[in-house]
């Protein structure tokens, strides 16, 4: 650089170009089109360029001018051009050669065309370190403590929705946020019983495994700010070397040369700490200090309050889990897949559930429901509710009779929770599907010819609900019934897949119809498939999706057996059986004896539910030598007997039918009870 201490020669007037370079004053021309810039020589010397090190480009005075001040110039320029403005000017903080830090005034006119549009810059650059401190640098380094301010309190403005450890290491690992402080390295650290776990590393990305653990008593700085609970600052890279030896290995080949370690104290315990690197050299000026410390304060309560929430939804989560099967069975017959995506709300959690039932004898019962609400109380009535209707199909009872008994189970929980819910049972040889609704969504079913149908289902209030609303409009739960096909695809969601925000269900209800029906075959790969649809449009609840697809075809000749619970009051139960008898005798190959079998069981059923107390249990299968074979178990060990009934008697014909009908039957005794049973032969098959 050239002596400025001694004053040359000058003709008088003074040239313009002699004016300027006497006082430090360069000149740039910006041709915003091309991006190409120009400086001058004096310019040049002001900046500590030389000729061959500028690119041309204003992206080639990068390496003169210190960090965090290029984002702000170029925010400046920007905000200039956007406002119509013809001149701006400002001050940042430079470097020279040698690392001297050094302050530099730019000013620029701005040239605009007919239409308004900016298309060149010409303006000035001069040395500004001796300044007079108003309105010169002085001024700058004001400007400069507010832009430290402003960037601390806008930190904490985004640190206050920040929910998770990520979204809290996110924010300080943005370049455009602490950056602007003038670090270039940031480091946060939790503590972890007695170690500090490093979880996040800025903009140096130098990720050290040896370091990523320490313990609080180790002779590392952000171990000391941990254990004293007092800020560490380091102005110098002797310090670094000096007080922290373990450290300096990591530190030496970075162009750290100085940093601070601040303690992150919430409700007066340390939480973790904060470290900022910087490649200036110098200690923390008393207004430095403060604003770090209030910034630290802040970044505390932030943490903490994403710890907490992170440790609740961690709770939560598993909480979920545990309340949802475990494992999805095989089922002989059908291929089955299920889904289910947390909410977007509260504690990402909720009561959304499905589950698949084994009955035996080719039987399937799956379920879907519902519980209001995004919380851990939600999770917690869901698993009850779920394994409380599961245990109510076991006993064998009907759909509507357990769906009845599960909203009875509900309300005497007293939750002031309540819950919708279907469920259905497929026999996979007949076909026969029976389904039951409490006030949840239809159910949709895909043919194997790829036509797609929205099952109107007669269902009940939901779940929960005070007995009298319950009883309003109808009896209990009634049972939809319609046969599955081979190839058909049984679809059952809750409003967590069709709500969008904003929209209407039944727009939803239409999209998912569509997706369903131009979608996979493959259940997975259709389940996949819905699951994206509420990813890309989906709204803030959770929910569950359960496919049913029948595979294979009917039952072969020889099957069952097929078991129904009957209980006393209960009007589904042989309305049920009935409509199962029927379709497994036509299946059996004997649909024109459906009539007699059906009539012979409805009397036996009749007398175990008249004449004895408690409930009782039909079956009915296929024997080895081609029999239709029926039973009917029930408590009681009065043996029934077959007597004649008169003209005018309105019962006593029973056992009569059955004797008539049937080619045998006859009564065994079962422990404390009884089974009544009677077969029919069922035609051998064409050759």
């Amino acid at each position: 650089m050239a002596d400025w201490g001694e004053t040359p020669e000058v003709d008088w007037p003074a040239r313009p170009d002699t004016s300027l370079a006497l006082n430090r004053l360069g000149t740039f021309d910006w041709d915003l089109d091309s991006g190409q810039m120009h400086l001058d020589d004096t310019a040049l010397e002001v900046l500590d360029l030389r000729p061959d090190e500028f690119s041309g480009t204003a992206s080639g005075l990068g390496p003169r001018i210190a960090p965090g001040e290029g984002a702000r110039l170029d925010a400046r320029v920007a905000q200039a051009l956007k406002d119509g403005r013809s001149h701006y000017g400002a001050y940042f903080r430079s470097r020279l050669r040698d690392g001297t830090p050094t302050w530099t005034h730019i000013q620029g006119h701005i040239l605009r065309g007919p239409d308004g549009r900016p298309y060149r810059i010409i303006g000035i650059v001069r040395d500004a370190a001796h300044d007079p401190a108003e309105p010169g640098a002085g001024g700058e380094e004001a400007e400069g403590r507010r832009r430290m301010t402003g960037v601390v309190e806008r930190t904490a403005a985004i640190l206050a929705h920040a929910r998770t450890v990520s979204d809290v290491t996110d924010t300080l690992k943005d370049p455009g946020a602490l950056g602007h402080l003038g670090a270039i390295s940031v480091m946060l650290g939790i503590v972890d019983g007695a170690r500090v776990h490093l979880v996040a590393e800025g903009q140096l990305g130098s990720y050290v495994p040896e370091i990523e653990y320490t313990r609080i008593d180790a002779a590392f700085p952000m171990s000391e700010a941990v254990r004293t609970m007092q800020a560490v600052y380091l102005a110098s890279r002797e310090e670094f070397q000096l007080r922290y030896p373990q450290l300096w290995p990591y530190i030496e080949p970075l162009s750290v040369r100085s940093g601070v370690y601040l303690p992150l104290i919430a409700q007066g315990r340390p939480v973790g700490a904060l470290g900022l690197l910087y490649a200036r050299e110098g200690d923390f000026t008393a207004e430095e200090r403060n604003l770090l410390v209030a910034l630290g304060s802040g970044i505390a309560q932030s943490l903490q309050r994403a710890m907490l929430f992170e440790q609740e939804h961690d709770l939560a989560e598993g909480l979920q889990r545990a309340m949802l099967p475990r494992r999805i069975p095989e089922i002989p017959g059908a291929l089955i897949a299920v889904r289910y995506r947390a909410a977007r709300m509260g504690r990402d959690i909720g009561g959304d559930w499905y589950d698949v039932i084994p009955l035996g004898d080719g039987r399937v019962g799956v379920m879907i429901g519902d519980v209001e609400g995004h919380d851990t109380d939600a999770t917690a009535v869901m698993g009850q509710l779920r394994i409380a209707l599961r245990a109510y199909v076991a006993e064998g009872h009907t759909p509507g009779t357990a769906m009845a008994r599960a909203a009875g189970f509900l309300r005497e929980l007293e939750t002031e929770r309540f819950a919708t819910c279907t469920y259905a049972e497929i026999d996979l040889g007949t076909g026969m599907l029976h389904i039951v609704r409490a006030g949840h969504l239809d159910p949709v079913v895909r043919r194997g010819d790829g036509s797609c149908h929205r099952i109107q289902v007669a269902g009940g209030l939901p779940l929960g609900l005070p007995q009298g609303e319950q009883s309003v409009g109808g009896s209990g739960y009634p049972v939809t019934s319609l046969e599955m096909h081979p190839g058909d695809t049984l679809v059952l969601c809750t409003d967590g897949l069709i709500e969008r925000p904003g929209g209407d269900p039944e727009t939803g209800m239409r999209e998912l119809m569509e997706s369903v029906r131009t979608g996979p075959v493959d259940v997975e790969e259709l389940a996949d498939l819905l699951c994206d649809m509420v990813g890309d449009a989906g709204g803030g609840d959770d929910m569950a999706l359960l496919l049913l697809r029948r595979r294979g075809t009917p039952a072969p000749r020889g099957g069952g057996p097929l078991r129904v619970r009957l209980s006393p009051g209960d009007p589904d139960g042989p309305a049920m059986a009935r409509h199962l008898i029927r379709a497994a005798v036509a299946a059996w190959g004997a649909r024109e004896q459906a009539d007699e079998v059906v009539l012979a069981a409805d009397e036996l059923m009749t007398n175990a539910l008249v004449h004895t107390d408690g409930g009782a249990q039909i079956s009915l299968r296929l024997t080895a030598d081609g029999r239709i074979r029926i039973e009917v178990e029930d408590g009681s060990s009065a043996l029934p007997q077959r007597r004649e009934a008169g003209d005018w008697a309105v019962s006593g014909r029973g056992l009569l039918l059955v004797d008539r009908l049937a080619v045998a039957w006859g009564v065994e005794p079962r422990g404390g009870g009884k089974s009544v049973w009677c077969e029919f032969a069922v035609p051998a098959p064409p050759a």
